[in-house]
Order: C-alpha cells, then structure tokens, then sequence
C-alpha cells in the first residue's frame, strides 16, 4: 500500500485493513508522515511503537486504538474523541489536541512535551504517571481527574474545571495555578513556588502582603 497524505470522506470507518501502509524508520519501526483524515472513525488500529509526524485529524473518534509507546511529533487532533484508548508510555513533542475528549482511556505513563490543549475534556481521567511539560491547557476540563503525583511543570491552566480533582503530591511547579481552588481541589502535599502560593491565596480572597 502507497505512503503519503492521506484525506478521509466524511464519517468514513477505517481499520487496521484500511490504514494507511508506513514507511520503515532507521531503527524498524512504523513511521506514518503526514497523514490528513477528517470526520473518520478509526476503529482497533495498531499504532505500538509508531511514530506519527506532522500528520492532521480533524473531527475522528479514535475507538479501541492502541498508541503504546508511540511517539507523536508536530500532529494535530482537533475535535477529536478518543475512546477506550491505549496511551501508555506514549510520547508527543509539540502536538495539538485542542476540544478534543478522552473517554476512559489508560495515560499510564504518558509524556507530553509542549503543544497545545486548549479546552480538552478529561473527566475522570487517571492521570496519577503522567508528565506534561510546557503545554498549554487554558480551559482543560479535569473535573474529577485523579492526578496524584502528576506532573504539570510549566504548564498554563488557566481557566480550567478542576472540581473534584485530586493533585495530592502532584508536581505544578512553574504552572498557572488561578483556577486552583483549595476548597475544590486536593492539593495535599503537591509542590508548588511562592510565587505559585500567591496565587493560591487569591484564589480564597486572602490579602497577600509583603509584612
């Protein structure tokens, strides 16, 4: 089967049978380059140890898709639903997921490093072994994520539904902490800054003085 760009018809179902061939990476494994799929419902597809660069998704649900020690680089998933997913160990290096929806996934290990996650919904998600570095999550929806021992360093969550959520250990170091409301949030034993501990005072309407 022929590499390249791909593009989806609207709703289109694709499957291990009709995704796309890869190439074959230096060290053996998949390597797709710049796939486009748009309103597609990708359904039980293998992606192990992939490598995804530059490719776009717009508007799919992934289904039971499997991107175990994957690694994403420079993609982008708007819109998207993900469902019965596997993400552990998986890598994604300045990726774009912004509105899209995690639906009882596993994220055991996920790496993210930069990119974009605007107003990504994950509910309920368990969050406990992953790391996101410097990436934007302005308007992240984490109402009842379990995010004890997370770690968010550098990261914008501004805006963000926190209610029910647990940071308990969590590291948050670096991050934008305004929606953090102690009265809502866990946040036993998480590190923060002092300049991050400000702003965890406004957010109870203390009065932060010098002396």
């Amino acid at each position: 089967m022929r590499t390249g760009r791909r593009t989806s018809a609207a709703r289109r179902a694709v499957t291990s049978v009709d995704w796309p061939g890869p190439e074959t990476a230096s060290d053996g494994s998949a390597r797709f380059v710049g796939l486009r799929f748009e309103g597609a419902a990708i359904r039980e597809v293998d992606l192990c140890e992939a490598t995804l660069e530059d490719c776009v998704f717009e508007s799919c649900t992934f289904t039971a898709v499997r991107f175990n020690c994957a690694r994403l680089v420079g993609s982008t998933f708007t819109d998207c639903r993900f469902a019965g997913c596997n993400w552990w160990d998986a890598s994604l290096t300045d990726c774009t997921l912004t509105a899209s929806v995690f639906d009882r996934c596993d994220l055991s290990g996920l790496e993210v490093d930069g990119g974009d996650w605007s107003d990504v919904e994950m509910l309920g998600a368990d969050l406990g072994t992953a790391e996101f570095t410097r990436v934007r999550m302005r308007r992240a929806n984490l109402s009842g994520a379990r995010c004890q021992g997370v770690v968010l360093r550098d990261v914008d969550l501004s805006g963000a539904s926190l209610r029910e959520a647990d940071f308990a250990r969590a590291d948050l170091r670096g991050s934008v902490l305004t929606a953090f409301d102690p009265r809502e949030v866990e946040l036993r034993e998480a590190i923060i800054t002092a300049d991050q501990a400000v702003d965890i005072a406004m957010s109870l309407s203390m009065s932060v003085r010098a002396s």
